[in-house]
Order: structure tokens, then C-alpha cells, then sequence
């Protein structure tokens, strides 16, 4: 939204429950039912979605009704570009957070992995892990200091690497482009 809002794009946006991130196989047919129930007020309409770990179930259903997605492969990649691929060659043991995943922590990953009902599993989950990495969307002092919050929680050392939007925000503005050009 703040990129529509940044661009003064006259779109409309929709959006499926965040948590299909901790279950990638719901996300191709929630955006199938999405889909579904707009399709008929729209000319175009773009996903704005990683694979996210649906395996290309996203891409097949995309391909079977002519839709187009963004590129890239989840939203690290999109925030982070060239700086993410070399955050993971040097640790690949890093675990990401971005502005959203530091302002819904309690819900999406607390609670998405069960240690909200199974604290004891948080050292299995994250015993592989190196290190913290925030790629920061905005510069936000609370979410820095909620971000410092989880980093003690997790028992990792925390990075905070400002991307801004990255490619995400520059893929967009290439597609409108695009469109304003067809």
C-alpha cells in the first residue's frame, strides 16, 4: 500500500491471510478464490506474490487463467535483491524479518510455529540458525526495537539492513509502466 500510495496509483488491492506463509499450499487457491470473486470487475489484474514455497502450484494456476506475477521468489528476494543471495552465501543459517513479520511476530511466527502452546520447541526450531537478519522496509524506531525484542527471544544476534521496497517497489513501477504503454 505505501507504494500505491508513493506512486499515486489508482489500483485496488487485495489481499489473502498471511499465515498461508507457514502453510505455502494454501496460497495458490486462496488467490484462486480471490480471483474468483473479482475477476469480473477487472480488465487486469497482477499478483503480487512470490512462489513462496507453493512449488509452482501458484505459476500453474496463474498460467492456466493468463494472470501475470511479479518476478522473484519470495519477499526477501524482493526487499533485498542481490543483498539477500549474498546474506545467505555468507550464513546460510539466517533467519529473516521483514517490517511485517516484525509487526505481526506474536501471530504469524509465534504463534504460526506453536510456541505460544509449545515453548520448549523453540530451540529445536531455531538451534541451525546463525543469526537475525531485518531487512527494514522503513525506518521505524519501534519496529527496530520490537525487531531487538525478537532477536533476545530467538537468542540470535541481530542485523538491520535498510532495503526500502527494492525490487518489489521497482518490478511494480516496470509492470504499471508496462501497462500504460499497451
Amino acid at each position: 500500500m505505501a507504494i500505491v500510495k508513493r506512486h499515486n496509483w489508482r489500483v485496488d488491492v487485495y489481499g489473502i491471510p498471511a499465515i498461508d506463509h507457514m502453510y505455502p499450499d494454501r496460497i495458490a487457491p486462496h488467490v484462486a478464490h480471490k480471483f474468483d470473486t473479482i475477476r469480473a470487475q477487472y480488465e487486469r489484474v497482477l499478483v503480487v506474490y512470490g512462489d513462496c514455497g507453493t512449488r509452482g502450484a501458484l505459476d500453474k494456476f496463474l498460467s492456466q487463467h493468463s494472470l501475470e506475477r511479479i518476478d522473484g521468489p519470495h519477499c526477501y528476494e524482493m526487499y533485498g535483491g542481490a543483498q539477500f543471495q549474498a546474506l545467505m552465501d555468507e550464513e546460510p543459517g539466517t533467519f529473516f524479518l521483514t517490517d511485517f513479520l516484525v509487526r505481526g511476530f506474536r501471530g504469524t511466527i509465534w504463534h504460526g510455529l506453536g510456541l505460544d502452546r509449545y515453548p520448549e520447541l523453540l530451540e529445536d526450531y531455531f538451534q541451525n540458525y546463525q543469526r537475525l537478519v531485518y531487512l527494514s522496509q522503513v525506518e521505524d524506531i519501534e519496529l527496530v526495537a520490537k525487531a531487538h525484542e525478537i532477536s533476545k527471544t530467538l537468542g540470535l544476534p541481530l542485523e538491520i539492513r535498510y532495503t526500502g521496497y527494492g525490487l518489489l517497489e521497482q518490478r511494480l513501477c516496470d509492470w504499471m509502466e508496462r501497462q500504460s504503454l499497451s
